[in-house]
């Protein structure tokens, strides 16, 4: 059974990096501004964390959450702040929803936009890792309820599935991601879970 760290760790008022599609600083806005309307270009990230099986990590994103509430989603995803190199951002974030640590693997970037109705919207340049979750050891997931709903391992097949019959229950960066990363997800995971 997972433990929970109730912790308040996502602020309307931080602030974002925005960018342009070469990932040159153009400024910085509050998270809130940088999702208002059409949103405004910003520095993301998205991580997939993998056990030793080979299965990935789900998490239900918080009910609260302004944008996707109650949506599966990718292990974790969010945002580097002003003055956050990615590296810092992405452990940071990796601790503070899950509770873990572990080395993560660059793979690519993509940008892309999404609306959620009238609510606002993603507009992000967004740099997807792997991780692996090594369950010989003593860490143990720590799922933050402020940030997650609900969380489950599964297994790419099964997701495949998921995705082929109920795609509006996932989040648009975690289904474009996941189209990307499954390509190669075999080679990709066997290299981190050695």
């Amino acid at each position: 059974m997972a433990k929970s760290s109730a912790a308040i760790v996502s602020f309307n008022d931080e602030s974002l990096i925005l960018v342009n599609s070469d990932d040159e600083i153009l400024g910085y806005a509050s998270k809130d501004e940088a999702h208002n309307g059409a949103g405004l270009l910003h520095r993301a990230f998205s991580l997939f964390i993998f056990n030793s099986r080979g299965e990935l990590l789900l998490q239900q994103r918080a009910q609260k959450k302004r944008l996707w509430g109650g949506y599966w989603s990718n292990s974790v995803c969010s945002h580097p702040r002003q003055g956050e190199d990615i590296e810092t951002a992405t452990q940071r974030r990796l601790h503070e929803e899950l509770g873990l640590s572990c080395a993560l693997q660059y793979l690519y970037k993509f940008e892309y936009q999404a609306a959620f109705s009238d609510q606002g919207a993603e507009n992000e340049l967004c740099s997807v890792f792997i991780g692996h979750y090594d369950d010989t050891t003593e860490q143990t997931v720590t799922v933050n309820p402020n940030e997650i709903a609900a969380w489950r391992w599964i297994s790419p097949q099964q997701l495949n599935c998921e995705l082929a019959q109920q795609p509006k229950i996932f989040t648009p960066w975690f289904i474009m991601e996941w189209q990307t990363l499954k390509q190669d997800w075999a080679n990709n995971v066997q290299q981190i879970i050695k």
